[in-house]
């Protein structure tokens, strides 16, 4: 499942969903949660715009689970991730992956948040007190 929303989610609740629908075939569930940082590069955010490009992140997005899906042995999988504007401590991503087996759904999850870091078309907008700047995505180490 796949979601590219303004709204903020419960992280639980989709856990809770995520487990529900797998019917007894996960014997685990591993996630990562992403937070909107107060410090970047030495300066306060005051906050964060996401914006991104209709249609192109959902599939970028559905190219990562499909990857994803084809590695490891899931079960399911939730993407999640904000845009618009956010504060310092807002939830941003979400990724969850079920499967059978723990190391399974550990490597999915680690997989889907470092290529979501980096094959995503989002941007990144932050509000400091010297003004705004766009943010570049790092490029992901490992």
């Amino acid at each position: 499942m796949i979601r590219v929303q303004t709204e903020d989610f419960d992280p639980g609740a989709e856990l809770e969903q995520l487990r529900r629908n797998n019917g007894g075939k996960a014997g685990a569930v591993v996630s990562f949660m992403g937070l909107v940082r107060d410090l970047n590069e030495g300066d306060t955010i005051r906050q964060m715009t996401l914006e991104h490009y209709p249609g192109m992140t959902e599939k970028a997005l559905g190219i990562i689970e499909t990857t994803a899906r084809e590695r490891w042995k899931l079960t399911d999988v939730i993407i999640i991730h904000r845009i618009g504007p956010l504060a310092p401590d807002d939830r941003i991503v979400f990724v969850a992956a079920a499967s059978p087996h723990r190391k399974q759904a550990f490597h999915a999850c680690e997989y889907m948040i470092d290529t979501l870091k980096t094959d995503a078309p989002f941007w990144k907008k932050e509000a400091t007190a010297s003004g705004n700047r766009w943010v570049s995505t790092p490029p992901v180490i490992g």
